[in-house]
């Protein structure tokens, strides 16, 4: 019966409203109805979980079941109630009760335990979890139609042995992707049958199904002809397919024949002469590159300018300010909100900060050039705000470049990286400002100086904090302008 429960005589040991052990009998396979059911009674009755016995294919020790009122519902965290479908269909016999345990936790005071990934009960579960995410990418990807010969309507038939009980949650998937076809998908637990109404079975047998059909002849002939000899890997095949879905996929019969091959072919293909594309010359191509490379700060702007953000959102490209042969270049990471509503760097609130702090610091900012590793702004709406986004190590890597040709151009003494971004830009490193803080090698003509970004200064909450931290910027600031002098 699903989902009853059945109270017995007491048994020895603790218990709590009711006393004794509660038998709760579920259907076989993924019963995710009946355990939330029988989790909402026996939660509102205060059944501790080791006073609970979980019974699914075997009879009941106690007798037979009686039916109970339903519980309240339960108020769960998002993290519990994603879990709990995603581990239902395991064929570990103590899901259930593991599951229940996890409730328990929750309900009596651990509302944050999925965030604890090192608890026992915690780190089991996820392991289940990522079982059946795992045997359901295998059936969606492992899974084949056969047409079904002899009858009057065109239907499909498939046949699939899960690890797990996975075939309801797996279902919904061929659903939307074979929506207009009927199907069936036959499995030693169950089947699943699709006409315009999604309808599950007894189970099937694999004689059901056809071994192959007119289709899977020039499926074959396609998987041969991107098969790439040169990247074989006998051990991530068998990882990635293991040899259980072999006899179940048309195009698994070639590739005995074609790892047999592929050291063959891989050696004619090393040995093979290259050949130059037949209309594109390599010596015009190269000398059309060394026209294109810009010639001036202008040319090298103007291409930025024209450049598509490479994160979209960005109104403009924040150009570089400052002049040419500026004894002192700043780096920062990428521009603000305000820098890309005026197209100009460091003129929002940490820009401003920046100003301050040079003139404490006796550098002239109109004599300083300023500019950005990242010339776009990357953000995240939040209602009508534009909230900062930290650009990626590839986004940092595709803006390098423009970097390298722009101070090439300044042609700087000094360049000040501003915060970590700017020191990945300018070293490709990951470097911790607080180590490297002060004087750096970049491996350029040019002297390097490390600090922090002054929108660090601003994030810090203690004002004492802040005050040092300022202090301790401005001597940067110092320091960077005696080594430019």
């Amino acid at each position: 019966m699903r989902g009853s429960l059945e109270n017995p005589p007491p048994a020895e040991g603790r218990g709590h409203l009711g006393g004794g052990i509660h038998v709760v009998g579920l259907a076989p396979g993924a019963d995710l109805a009946g355990f939330r059911a029988a989790a909402r009674r026996l939660i509102a009755a205060d059944v501790a979980p080791e006073n609970i016995v979980w019974q699914t294919e075997a009879p009941s020790l106690f007798g037979a079941d009686s039916a109970a009122a339903d519980g309240p519902p339960l108020r769960l965290p998002r993290a519990v109630t994603e879990l709990i479908p995603m581990v239902v269909p395991h064929r570990d016999p103590e899901r259930y009760g593991l599951l229940y345990a996890l409730l328990w936790r929750v309900v009596h005071g651990e509302r944050a335990l999925m965030e604890v990934a090192s608890d026992p009960l915690v780190h089991r579960l996820h392991r289940m979890r990522k079982a059946i995410a795992r045997d359901l990418h295998k059936m969606h990807a492992f899974l084949r139609f056969r047409r079904v010969p002899g009858e009057g309507r065109e239907r499909f038939a498939a046949w699939f042995e899960p690890d797990h009980h996975i075939l309801e949650a797996a279902a919904p998937f061929f659903v939307d992707r074979f929506r207009a076809l009927t199907w069936s998908i036959l499995t030693p637990e169950g089947s699943a049958h699709w006409d315009g109404t999604l309808r599950y079975g007894p189970p099937g047998r694999r004689e059901d199904v056809p071994d192959g059909d007119g289709f899977e002849a020039g499926w074959r002939d396609y998987y041969e002809s991107t098969f790439n000899p040169a990247r074989l890997n006998l051990d991530a095949m068998r990882a990635e397919m293991p040899r259980k879905y072999w006899r179940n996929m048309p195009e698994t019969a070639a590739i005995p024949a074609l790892v047999r091959a592929a050291s063959a072919r891989a050696q004619a293909m090393i040995e093979k002469e290259p050949t130059m594309p037949a209309k594109r010359d390599p010596v015009r191509a190269v000398a059309k590159m060394s026209q294109d490379e810009p010639e001036t700060l202008d040319a090298l702007n103007a291409i930025i300018a024209r450049s598509e953000p490479l994160v979209p959102g960005a109104t403009q490209a924040v150009l570089g300010e400052g002049p040419v042969g500026a004894r002192i270049a700043f780096v920062g990471e990428q521009p603000g909100d305000q820098e890309d509503r005026q197209g100009r760097p460091f003129v929002g609130p940490a820009g401003q900060l920046l100003s301050r702090a040079l003139e404490e610091a006796g550098i002239d900012r109109r004599e300083a050039y300023l500019t950005n590793a990242v010339k776009h702004f990357k953000f995240t709406l939040r209602g009508k705000r534009r909230i900062h986004e930290k650009p990626t190590a590839g986004e940092v890597s595709h803006y390098r470049w423009w970097l390298d040709r722009e101070l090439d151009f300044v042609a700087p003494k000094l360049v000040v990286a501003l915060g970590a971004t700017a020191v990945l830009a300018l070293t490709g490193k990951q470097i911790p400002i607080t180590r490297a803080r002060g004087p750096a090698d970049f491996g350029r003509p040019f002297e390097g100086f490390i600090t922090v970004h002054p929108s660090y200064l601003l994030r810090l909450p203690d004002e004492a904090a802040k005050a040092a931290a300022y202090q301790a910027f401005v001597e940067d600031l110092r320091r960077a302008q005696a080594l430019a002098a």
